[in-house]
């Protein structure tokens, strides 16, 4: 495998490492595992762009430590319409991994227990506003700039066309937000278990104040993906949903065909 050019800057960083791409989830980034004499790390590595921003990524993350179990950033730099994030590894393996040596509902309930820990952050000094008074704007920007990925729609939406889309979203946005802090792409490859318990969270880019429905959807199509429909229900149930809003859930998942 051919090693990626790095900026002068995290060169002491990935001195002596070992390489290992890492291809589980949906990232539109390249990212490395790096084993070195010292330590695990990550490396996303991107093309500047307004749908992938590892500089949002990175002021996430730095504003979250001491909030929430998260990598700490060890480097960044840009560099020629290239974008580098160094990220410490967490303990763990994720939830969609196949090695997981537990039952499904466990998972399920494990799932929940992190999205209300990722609910749970205080939002009075947060300063990443994800609303829909922001973020259909930011989605008008991406159909119009070409930036919306067609071939990866979900699979009842595959041949639309991202302006008739954008259209059906701006016609059915929901009258109100339930505002808190949410992950923003809270899916099985982003969360974390180590030794039976949650272990951190992975892939904030998108993180910050917006309704709760956002990663309440992205979970529900995740668990369908990875582990079937029938233990949609138990998720809901062991979050604390007491009567699901299938609108928003259908809603929240036509949003990130845009993303």
């Amino acid at each position: 495998m051919s090693i990626p050019s790095v900026p002068s800057s995290l060169l002491p960083l990935v001195a002596d490492c070992t390489w290992t791409p890492i291809g589980v989830g949906e990232s539109r980034s390249d990212v490395f595992r790096l084993d070195g004499a010292e330590r695990i790390a990550y490396l996303k590595i991107s093309p500047a762009s307004p749908v992938v921003e590892l500089l949002a990524e990175r002021e996430r993350l730095d504003w979250l430590r001491g909030r929430l179990s998260v990598p700490q950033v060890l480097g960044y730099a840009a560099e020629g319409g290239v974008e580098f994030l160094m990220l410490s590894a967490i303990p763990g393996i994720d939830t969609s991994s196949s090695t997981l040596d537990m039952e499904s509902l466990d998972v399920v309930g494990l799932l929940a227990q992190g999205l209300r820990m990722v609910h749970d952050v205080p939002t009075h000094d947060c300063p990443f506003d994800m609303t829909l008074e922001r973020v259909i704007p930011l989605t008008e920007r991406n159909v119009s700039l070409g930036l919306v990925d067609v071939d990866d729609f979900d699979s009842e939406r595959g041949g639309g066309s991202p302006g008739a889309l954008f259209q059906v979203l701006v016609a059915t946005r929901p009258t109100s937000e339930d505002l808190v802090f949410t992950h923003g792409d809270y899916c099985l490859p982003n969360i974390l278990i180590d030794d039976g318990e949650i272990s951190g969270f992975v892939d904030l880019g998108r993180a910050g104040v917006a309704d709760r429905y956002k990663d309440i959807a992205l979970a529900v199509r995740s668990i369908r993906r990875n582990r079937g429909d029938a233990f949609v229900q138990p998720f809901l149930d062991e979050y604390g949903v007491q009567r699901s809003d299938a609108d928003k859930i259908e809603y929240y998942m036509l949003l990130d065909e845009f993303w």
